[in-house]
């Protein structure tokens, strides 16, 4: 699988702050597109939701695997070795992204055509381009953006 994005981990501030501002709870379940070590989709289980997250890199899934498992969250997440391109995204009520800007993008068509109406869509440090946030706050010096999906 070819790897667009290099891995930089998202401050536990900000993944706070993001589940924080799309008002995540324990009857959504959150998307996250370049899931990393898996630190948003388990910050998301311990909320009592339930996380998928999609890593291209194994050795970043495997490792969120083994920390669910340490954590006792495995029930309630899933780690899958995958393109997010690729990914079914309809299952989402959010979608959490710490993508560059021209990925996110190229996501737009994507996003659009598989969540539904009302599912909200958080992004580390960068924007959609014409799509104008909801919000918009800082954290630790890093923008959070907040849309919701018509």
């Amino acid at each position: 699988m070819k790897k667009d994005i290099r891995y930089v981990p998202t401050p536990h501030l900000v993944v706070d702050a993001m589940l924080s501002l799309a008002d995540f709870g324990p009857s959504d379940t959150l998307y996250d597109l370049g899931s990393g070590d898996g630190r948003l989709v388990l910050a998301a289980a311990r909320l009592g939701g339930r996380g998928v997250g999609i890593e291209i890199d194994g050795s970043l899934v495997e490792r969120s695997r083994d920390q669910a498992q340490s954590e006792g969250l495995s029930h309630l997440v899933e780690f899958r070795q995958q393109s997010f391109f690729q990914a079914d995204l309809r299952p989402a009520s959010v979608v959490s992204a710490y993508l560059l800007h021209k990925v996110n993008l190229a996501l737009r068509p994507k996003l659009l055509e598989e969540l539904s109406s009302g599912s909200r869509l958080v992004s580390h440090s960068f924007d959609m381009d014409d799509w104008v946030p909801e919000q918009q706050i800082t954290v630790e010096c890093k923008w959070v953006f907040l849309w919701t999906i018509p």
